[in-house]
């Protein structure tokens, strides 16, 4: 079966400076005619569905409710009771089984702790789904370098995690120059192509095979900080609804480089203020789940552990949020009685990502658990598990 495409329906790259937010699909001309201005009710439920969306503010009583619900459910939609998971095991078990339409969650963390390795394994995992889609949006990575890590994640396969068929990004660069390098000297006029060199490399073959198979539905935006507004998000956020009957989640890497326009901030903490309300916003009248990634401020670089209040911005992030996951190295945040009985064992635990759930709207808060992370390879083990060990700010973590 051929796999649907929507690049006719996406927005435009938004680094132009000459579009600062892009402009809505125009219909071919071939549905303007007239005979073919009917279309089945299958056909039209993706725009109708989108559309209604737009009206989710808009006063109802509970009769009108109760009877959008039950049309959703004989229509077989039964996205606002079924989760869609994440891929990380346990995480998903202690947020009610994965990421629910209108919520906002925020990833937050230290430079260098995994966010951007979290959040598109996520968007990966959610785009294998054959009925969903990510939009993933980088103001910090280009479309090709979140590819090659993709690659480079695909190589390991998790949640096999096959190291010994790991592929480090140096090891790709290596396998791409050195082909082209081989095509150059042969001299025959036809130089390879990267789709021929990855699918023929040994190493290569299965990575881009497994990529392929969500390749249509994870969306790749290079962000800019200057033109890529909380409007055009919002704008190009609601053309993917429409194309795809509403079945997208949104990955913004990272908040407090949104732009916004024509609103404007007199400090970073009024500028973090209106990016998340809109974007919680976003996520209550388009319908879809919004993942966030948010930096950490000084004070919280400095602490020996990181936590929600740490956060760069303002107050408005922990009311507006559903989920807060905040993510810890483990070897800095152990006890001093785990470090000081076992060395050795503790040095082991660098290579160790604490998740805690420090808010839950619909469960509970102040959850650690623990995935292993194999940065050379952009990817986590799926397969965590609970922190057995001590750490340190108990009094903060014990509900």
């Amino acid at each position: 079966m051929a796999t649907r495409r929507f690049e006719d329906d996406l927005p435009p790259q938004p680094d132009s400076m000459q579009e600062p937010a892009p402009q809505p699909p125009q219909e071919p001309q071939a549905q303007q005619r007239p005979e073919q201005s009917e279309q089945s009710e299958q056909q039209r439920q993706p725009r109708r569905r989108g559309s209604s969306r737009q009206i989710a503010h808009m006063p109802r009583t509970l009769s009108q409710v109760l009877s959008e619900a039950n049309d959703m459910v004989v229509r077989g939609d039964l996205s606002e009771y079924v989760p869609l998971p994440t891929g990380f095991d346990p995480l998903d078990g202690l947020i009610g089984g994965g990421l629910r339409k209108t919520e906002l969650v925020l990833l937050g963390g230290a430079q260098g702790i995994g966010k951007t390795i979290t959040a598109l394994q996520m968007a990966r995992n959610v785009a294998m789904r054959k009925d969903q889609y990510a939009f993933y949006l980088s103001y910090e990575h280009t479309e090709t370098h979140l590819m090659n890590r993709l690659l480079c994640l695909e190589s390991i396969n998790p949640p096999e995690v096959q190291l010994d068929r790991g592929l480090r990004l140096k090891d790709l660069y290596d396998i791409v120059i050195a082909e082209r390098a081989r095509s150059t000297l042969r001299g025959t006029g036809e130089m390879a192509s990267l789709q021929n060199i990855l699918r023929e490399n040994e190493r290569t073959t299965m990575p881009i095979a497994r990529m392929n198979q969500y390749a249509d539905r994870l969306i790749l935006v290079k962000a800019s900080p200057v033109v890529t507004t909380l409007r055009a998000i919002r704008e190009m956020t609601m053309r993917l609804c429409e194309a795809t009957g509403g079945n997208v989640t949104v990955f913004i890497d990272y908040l407090q480089k949104v732009a916004i326009y024509p609103e404007r901030a007199s400090d970073e903490s009024e500028k973090v203020t209106i990016i998340v309300e809109g974007l919680k916003d976003m996520a209550l009248a388009l319908g879809v789940p919004v993942v966030a990634i948010v930096a950490a401020d000084r004070e919280g670089l400095r602490s020996n552990r990181l936590h929600l209040y740490h956060l760069r911005g303002s107050s408005a992030l922990d009311y507006e949020c559903d989920i807060a996951i905040i993510m810890n190295n483990k070897y800095h945040i152990l006890s001093k009685d785990v470090v000081a009985f076992n060395p050795y064992q503790a040095r082991q635990f660098r290579e160790w990502v604490v998740f805690t759930i420090e808010k839950n709207r619909a469960g509970r808060a102040m959850q650690d658990m623990e995935f292993h992370l194999h940065a050379p390879f952009f990817a986590f083990d799926p397969r965590g598990q609970r922190v057995q060990q001590q750490l340190i700010d108990d009094k903060l973590i014990e509900t």
